[in-house]
């Protein structure tokens, strides 16, 4: 079946970067949205950056110049660079896939797959 596996995530002291990995398989569509989530305790989860199957970049505005969403030829693993990262950037990272469909909306409830989640703790 169609999974997401993360890799990446950890601790760092605020200023520094960090490099977050999705890959995707057993998807059957040829077309599809991925994009990253995160969900700090208490709070909902939000989309940070997302790229459409014509590889158009969406970001939120808290971490337009910080973040950089890019998928692979293949067009099957994505990765976040964040860069500059803030104590309000800790939380539990996702990524998530909308498939089928190319284009990737704001809503959480409009992906229909999700990897298991990678922590990232900025300490100040």
């Amino acid at each position: 079946g169609q999974q997401l596996v993360e890799s990446g995530g950890g601790s760092v002291q605020a200023g520094g970067s960090l490099r977050l990995s999705c890959s995707a398989s057993g998807f059957i569509y040829p077309n599809f949205c991925m994009g990253w989530f995160r969900q700090a305790p208490g709070k909902e989860r939000e989309r940070v950056a997302a790229v459409d199957d014509d590889g158009q970049t969406r970001y939120e505005g808290t971490v337009e110049g910080r973040f950089t969403i890019s998928k692979d030829p293949a067009g099957n693993t994505i990765y976040l660079q964040m860069n500059s990262l803030k104590p309000e950037d800790t939380a539990m990272y996702y990524c998530a896939a909308r498939a089928p469909g190319g284009y990737c909306p704001r809503a959480v409830d409009r992906y229909n797959y999700w990897g298991q989640g990678t922590q990232v703790t900025v300490s100040s």
